[in-house]
């Protein structure tokens, strides 16, 4: 079973848990509807291996705030982002790496009266409890891969406890949006997507689909933190493979809501 970074919960005092905040971003446009309050939690499951953030998958980079601390800083911004449509979303690394710290997060910003949004590869879906998913508005989950041996060798873990998520939450009718990113020559594989495509839509529960190029704009990072990077000659995906990509999605069971 996936491991969640120990924490400390306290009885009736959720916001007394401590977590390990790597940045925030206090306009984000692109994680969820509406204007974002972005929180980036520090730790991942997985290594992915285009990851734009490596940064944040290591727990040695994040900074030890309280829940009741960050949620100070959130109910400053409460106002403009109900007038903006929009709410807290929580990333990183992998919020289900610090469970509990996004537990009493969340719970908060349900308390401020904020739509609340979970960004997650689903890895770590066992770590989200019935408390947490129900104080959670969004699940943006991003899928790997759809081939079992390219999702361990693009990231470093097993898809299934990902699909495992994937159906706990069709199974509550949470709303989804699914990401997808588009590495050329690793996740371009028609039928895979066009299978991936026909299995979300089975879910019932995924209400939008985000294809999202590949790009290179993380690389200095791996540059900074003394990692290998392996796509270093891989190239952005083509506006025509990006369309390629959207078109079998809409093909294959979501024709109106591809982005």
């Amino acid at each position: 079973m996936p491991q969640a970074f120990p924490q400390n919960p306290v009885p009736g005092d959720e916001s007394a848990v401590t977590g390990l905040v790597h940045s925030v971003e206090s306009c984000g446009t692109v994680d969820g509807p509406g204007i974002r309050f972005v929180l980036f939690l520090s730790g991942c499951s997985l290594r992915c291996r285009y990851c734009h953030n490596p940064d944040t998958s290591c727990v040695r980079r994040g900074r030890n705030r309280s829940a009741a601390d960050v949620l100070e800083e959130i109910a400053r911004y409460r106002d403009f982002l109900l007038a903006a449509g929009g709410g807290v979303t929580l990333s990183g690394g992998d919020p289900l790496f610090q469970p509990d710290f996004s537990k009493a997060v969340l719970k908060g910003c349900k308390g401020l009266g904020l739509h609340t949004c979970l960004d997650t590869s689903g890895h770590l879906g066992r770590n989200a409890d019935e408390d947490m998913l129900a104080d959670t508005d969004l699940v943006l989950l991003d899928i790997k891969a759809w081939d079992p041996e390219q999702y361990q060798a693009l990231t470093g873990g097993e898809l299934r406890p990902t699909l495992q998520f994937a159906e706990r939450l069709a199974a509550l009718r949470k709303p989804v949006w699914l990401r997808y990113v588009l590495v050329p020559g690793l996740t371009d594989n028609m039928e895979d997507i066009a299978e991936l495509s026909r299995y979300a839509a089975r879910l019932g529960n995924v209400e939008r689909v985000d294809v999202l190029p590949f790009h290179q704009m993380g690389r200095f990072k791996w540059d900074e933190l003394n990692l290998e990077y392996t796509l270093k000659d891989v190239p952005e995906p083509s506006v025509e493979l990006t369309e390629q990509v959207r078109h079998v999605f809409r093909r294959e069971g979501f024709p109106a809501c591809v982005h």
